[in-house]
């Protein structure tokens, strides 16, 4: 078989700077036969405690990581830190240098540009936590976004993290039956939704679509409208309905909080396709989803401090989840997370 040639082949100097082989050589160390790439892989697959006890501290983690690094088992019941405690939300929005600096920079299509430094992005989520746990809502609850790709949907998912609530989340261009199939088994407490979103040249209004969802969905107690088309959209007709900046307004200055939680506490609820029947419920831990994100954005990806991360998304997919965690990509560093407001 003729050997097909490659593309493109770093230099040894582009490999050298990457963080990938930077934490080769850190594991070097105590492992001089790992010379490559390739031994490190392999080295990770047959040594898989030590390789995540590594990646915890080189990443990171905010967080108590427990007694044990992996309890054995098959592969459907090992389980990596089982006695750890940790928060999504508190390794997101960790106290860092350039309090002031840009954290999320959000473009819509329309050309408005809002900016939030990391003193008002985690100002935003406190108050937003805060009135969540005014309202009742408890750990383990669910809190749901029916949303574009806009600020205040990450906003809600870090505030709901940070009080141990479980966040799940579709997108502003799903019908109602589809979001009700999804929704409708994850029971929310709490419903954030967009009075509509703008895409292709045009504007959707989508105020009567959150009234059938809210109204087929017994389980809600609050049904939270951001305003994306309006600054102040009606909610007369939205079972339980309140604008956000009407929600969140008493609870500014709040202190951020986070609560911790066993390592396996679900952070979120994603979705399949619904291809064979309704969509089938994807429950995610909280410390798999920060360790695996972590390692691909800071090995993987190579982000470094300063980078801007866009990736043209909605919130109906599992990338929305996976850039989320961009922001936190380096804890202990500031990281801009740049995207489109579909």
């Amino acid at each position: 078989m003729q050997r097909v040639k490659p593309l493109w082949t770093p230099t040894a100097e582009r490999v050298a700077a990457t963080q990938m082989d930077a934490f080769r050589r850190r594991v070097t160390v105590d492992h001089p036969a790992i010379t490559d790439a390739t031994a490190l892989h392999a080295w990770s697959v047959r040594e898989p405690a030590e390789f995540w006890q590594r990646i915890w501290a080189d990443c990171g983690v905010i967080g108590d990581p427990g007694d044990v690094v992996l309890a054995p088992g098959d592969l459907r019941r090992a389980r990596f830190f089982p006695n750890s405690s940790v928060s999504y939300a508190e390794n997101v929005l960790a106290a860092r240098p350039g309090a002031n600096e840009e954290a999320i920079i959000a473009l819509t299509e329309n050309g408005e540009r809002r900016t939030y430094t990391w003193t008002e992005l985690r100002a935003d989520v406190a108050a937003l936590a805060a009135a969540l746990s005014a309202d009742g809502v408890q750990a383990g609850d669910r809190v749901a976004a029916y949303m574009p790709h806009v600020a205040e949907t990450i906003i809600t998912l870090l505030a709901a993290n940070a009080i141990g609530a479980t966040f799940t989340s579709t997108s502003s261009d799903f019908g109602v039956a589809g979001v009700v199939d999804r929704f409708g088994q994850t029971q929310p407490t709490v419903l954030v939704a967009a009075d509509g979103y703008r895409y292709g040249g045009k504007s959707f209004d989508c105020l009567d679509r959150i009234a059938e969802v809210a109204a087929q969905l017994p389980s809600l107690r609050r049904t939270i409208v951001v305003g994306v088309l309006s600054d102040a959209p009606d909610v007369d007709n939205i079972p339980h309905g309140v604008r956000w900046r009407d929600y969140t307004a008493p609870h500014a200055g709040t202190p951020l909080t986070f609560l911790r939680l066993p390592g396996d506490h679900p952070v979120y609820i994603l979705y399949s396709s619904g291809t064979t029947g309704k969509p089938k419920c994807i429950t995610h831990r909280a410390l798999g989803i920060l360790l695996m994100h972590l390692k691909e954005h800071q090995l993987h990806c190579d982000i470094r401090t300063g980078d801007r991360v866009m990736y043209f998304t909605t919130c109906g997919w599992m990338m929305w989840n996976w850039l989320v965690s961009v922001i936190c990509a380096m804890y202990s560093m500031k990281q801009v997370s740049s995207f489109d407001s579909r």
